[in-house]
């Protein structure tokens, strides 16, 4: 599998992370000295307040980042694991969804039309028509009827008008 350079980046990233937390938590263990006694700076609350402010919108950016960051590495992961159809010989024609995760639907392969149930469970095939008969049960649109039905005159230009303007 190639990995692109930004998802190399981001796991190179990511395992420097990782390597560098067990000597960030161990200088903080349970053996720290703690210290009670008041501490007089100069500084007033006031500054102290802002300062917690701002590494809390900077943390809250770095997580922000680092979630945008995952969702961009996993969707280029996605798209280069997809397949991609190919050629022109099958083609979803209508859908009539039936209910929840089922419905009927209408697929050219090549010259001939098959209705299939589709559920959760699997495709089904019920009937293979040929175009015309396809045509004839009322299964495709006028826009087939031209490639189903050789060349044979309508009723004139006000019937053509109809027929291409009219929706159903």
């Amino acid at each position: 599998m190639k990995l692109s350079l930004p998802l190399k980046t981001a796991a190179a990233a990511a395992c420097s992370l990782l390597a560098r937390a067990p000597s960030a938590l161990a200088a903080t263990g349970e053996r720290t000295p703690l210290d009670l006694k008041p501490v007089s700076t100069g500084h007033s609350s006031a500054s102290s307040g802002s300062g917690s402010l701002v590494r809390t919108f900077v943390g809250l950016a770095i997580v922000l980042a680092v979630i945008y960051g995952l969702y961009w590495v996993l969707k280029q992961v996605k798209a280069s694991r997809a397949e991609k159809a190919s050629g022109t010989g099958l083609a979803a024609v209508a859908t009539l969804p039936l209910g929840t995760g089922r419905s009927l639907q209408v697929v050219r392969a090549g010259s001939d039309f098959v209705l299939l149930g589709v559920s959760e469970q699997g495709v089904t095939p019920i009937r293979s028509y040929s175009e015309r008969e396809a045509y004839d049960a009322g299964l495709l649109d006028d826009d087939y009827a031209t490639a189903a039905e050789p060349a044979a005159p309508r009723g004139g230009v006000l019937d053509e008008l109809r027929r291409r303007t009219v929706r159903r």
